[in-house]
Parts: structure tokens; C-alpha cells; sequence
């Protein structure tokens, strides 16, 4: 593997990478309050919550929608020779609602699956789930874009491997710097 093909992974898959810092951003700057309910409406599914009062509505549509501008972002950079070089995707020709919507419901989609599993085995919100919680948007969108999308296998191995082991690192340089609770 070449280090552009590992930097093209990483371009391809940011606006996933930024729909799952979105939530805790929306919570933190308080946009869209309004939206601050529960996705599951505090219904319960075998005596506990489907997905938890930590996922809302806020988290949901401000990452879909920071996710459509980070699409639209990567159209903007298209037109440049590096960001060319190394996209998977020629921006011009794909359909760009269609892969924002994908990529973006993709990454949340699989935040609630690994939540409602995480409910299930009754651990709590913020419990370590190793390493589904490092990787669960990466799962996501990768179900939901190669059914539309002919993407690699091995971009997605790439991504989940790099996923995981980016977000050790940035987690435990955020907890020594006081920025996160956990190292994980």
C-alpha cells in the first residue's frame, strides 16, 4: 500500500470523519437546540433504551448537514490538481446529494447500530465497546455506500484499521491535554 492510496482513503472517507465529530460539536455550541431529543423517544426495547438519550435529533441532522458541506467542500477542492490526485471519486460526474446523504447517514446509521447493540449487552452510554466505538461510522457508511457505490474492499479495511488506530491516538493526546474523559 503507497502512502497516496492511504491519503486518498482518507480524503475520500472525511466527510464521515467530520459527521461524527459534529454531534458532540453541536452539543458543545449549543446550534439546534430544538432538536436536542431523543432519537428513540425514550422507547425501550427488551427492558432497555433502544439507542440512549445520548443520541438526538441535533447529532443526526447537524452531522448530515455538516457532512453535505463537507461533500460539497471536496467538489470546491476537485477542481485543484493535489486534491484531483489523490480523490477515488471524480466529484464532477458522481451525484453529490446522493453520495453526501450516503456517506453522511452511513456514518450515523452505524453509531445507532453499535448504540442499540451497546444497549442490548447493557453497558452504558461512554462505556468502552472496543473497537466498535472507535469504528462503528466506517461499518456505516460502508453499508450503505457499496450498495450504491463500487468501492474497494481493501479502502475499507484501510479506513477501518486507520479509523482505529487514529482515533487512539487523538483520543489519548485529548485525554493527557484534558480535552477528553476517557483514553478511548
Amino acid at each position: 500500500m503507497s502512502f497516496q492510496f492511504f491519503l486518498s482513503c482518507l480524503y475520500f472517507f472525511l466527510p464521515a470523519y467530520f459527521v461524527n465529530m459534529a454531534p458532540p460539536l453541536a452539543k458543545r455550541i449549543r446550534i439546534f437546540d430544538f432538536l436536542n431529543k431523543e432519537v428513540d423517544s425514550k422507547k425501550r426495547f427488551m427492558g432497555q433504551p433502544i439507542f440512549g438519550s445520548h443520541k438526538t435529533w441535533r447529532g443526526v441532522i447537524f452531522g448530515i448537514l455538516i457532512g453535505f458541506i463537507a461533500v460539497y467542500f471536496q467538489r470546491w477542492l476537485y477542481r485543484f490538481p493535489g486534491p484531483k490526485s489523490i480523490s477515488f471519486l471524480d466529484y464532477n460526474q458522481i451525484n453529490l446529494i446522493w453520495f453526501g446523504f450516503l456517506i453522511s447517514a452511513g456514518a450515523i446509521f452505524g453509531d445507532l447500530i453499535f448504540a442499540f447493540i451497546k444497549r442490548r449487552l447493557k453497558l452504558q452510554p461512554g462505556a468502552v465497546f472496543v473497537p466498535f466505538d472507535q469504528t462503528n461510522y466506517v461499518i456505516g457508511a460502508a453499508l450503505l455506500l457499496t450498495s450504491f457505490f463500487k468501492i474497494d474492499i481493501l479502502i475499507w479495511v484501510t479506513l477501518f484499521i486507520a479509523t482505529f488506530v487514529l482515533h487512539v491516538i487523538f483520543n489519548r493526546l485529548g485525554y493527557h491535554l484534558g480535552i477528553h474523559k476517557n483514553k478511548w
